[in-house]
């Protein structure tokens, strides 16, 4: 079994509802005495709260970001962020490591895909609802129409996130006013609901609205044990891409011959070409290890002949990328 990094503590309930599915759902995957490898890394909620209202996503970005480095670092093979909101920012955390980032919304999305549901209600945060980061994944990659409350309705649930769940209170005022806004969504024939903050099924449960609700929180673990345990259709594809992220970065290509930037656009191009490649992976693989190749064919050569002149070689357009796109 692979070893899952978690980003936690925005809130730690969540956090530690993470740790607790994962843990049960390792066992009950693997049998026996088994339980989950994890690794934590756990940041001070004040801090990103006071940045969120402050709208300074570069700087939660940062905070998280190096969160993700630690867990690398510290032996994790993949990352989880146990937050919808701060997936905001999940393209920072997925351009600073080369280890797998499995994004909530893309886990939420094939489930709901595979309900054939299309006109969905989405709850959380009014980041979460308002900001195009969460819809336009499940509305592009899966063809879901996503619905969110009028302006008043969103308030009401933000309000209750921020005040209540995130401080670990949960009320019967709070979960009738939910419930409240899952029912007037449904006169506009809403199918289903995204109950996209991680506390959220903690206060409402599938038992309390008559259409299906999708706790984010337990798909996003059922995912990350599917590929942890190799148990995930797209699990091989991930990894293929990740390793290959690795080659990139300097593992087979030496890094000092590529600045950092031509790394993160190598890295978009290879993100890119492996996700239009889906139907013709034998391709696609065969021509990328050729290009690995030749790349470090040319970089060995390039060190023998230039390295008695002192000169050091670096590609004045990247040689991977050319290869690739040919």
């Amino acid at each position: 079994m692979k070893t899952i990094g978690l980003i936690g503590g925005m809130g730690w309930e969540s956090s530690k509802l993470y740790y607790e599915r994962i843990n049960k759902k390792a066992n009950e995957v693997l049998g026996g005495s088994h339980s989950a490898k994890i690794i934590m890394v756990s940041v001070d909620f004040a801090e990103i709260e006071k940045l969120t209202f402050a709208n300074d996503w570069h700087a939660i970005g940062k905070i998280v970001a190096k969160s993700a480095i630690q867990l690398e670092k510290a032996g994790a093979e993949m990352v989880v962020l146990c937050t919808n909101l701060i997936h905001i920012v999940s393209e920072t955390i997925i351009k600073n490591i080369s280890i797998p980032f499995l994004h909530i919304a893309d886990a939420t999305g094939e489930v709901i895909e595979k309900q054939n549901l299309k006109k969905i209600l989405l709850l959380g945060t009014k980041y979460t609802m308002e900001k195009d980061f969460y819809t336009k994944t499940l509305e592009k990659a899966y063809g879901l129409e996503i619905v969110i409350p009028k302006t008043k309705d969103r308030d009401i649930v933000h309000a209750i996130i921020y005040k209540e769940l995130l401080k670990g209170k949960f009320t019967d005022t709070s979960k009738r006013a939910i419930i409240k806004i899952i029912k007037e969504s449904q006169i506009g024939g809403v199918e289903g609901v995204i109950l996209g903050c991680t506390e959220l099924p903690m206060l409402v449960g599938e038992n309390d609205v008559a259409i299906p609700t999708f706790d984010t929180g337990e798909i996003h673990v059922n995912k990350a044990i599917k590929i942890a345990t190799n148990e995930d259709e797209g699990a091989q594809k991930d990894n293929f891409l990740f390793e290959k992220r690795g080659i990139v970065k300097g593992i087979k290509f030496n890094k000092n011959h590529l600045t950092d930037e031509k790394i993160e656009n190598e890295c978009e191009e290879l993100n890119t070409k492996v996700i239009s490649s889906k139907q013709k992976p034998i391709t696609f693989i065969f021509r990328f290890n050729v290009a690995i190749f030749f790349a470090n064919y040319v970089n060995a050569m390039s060190k023998w002949l230039f390295h008695d002149s002192g000169c050091k070689y670096r590609s004045n357009k990247s040689d991977i990328g050319r290869m690739i796109h040919k």
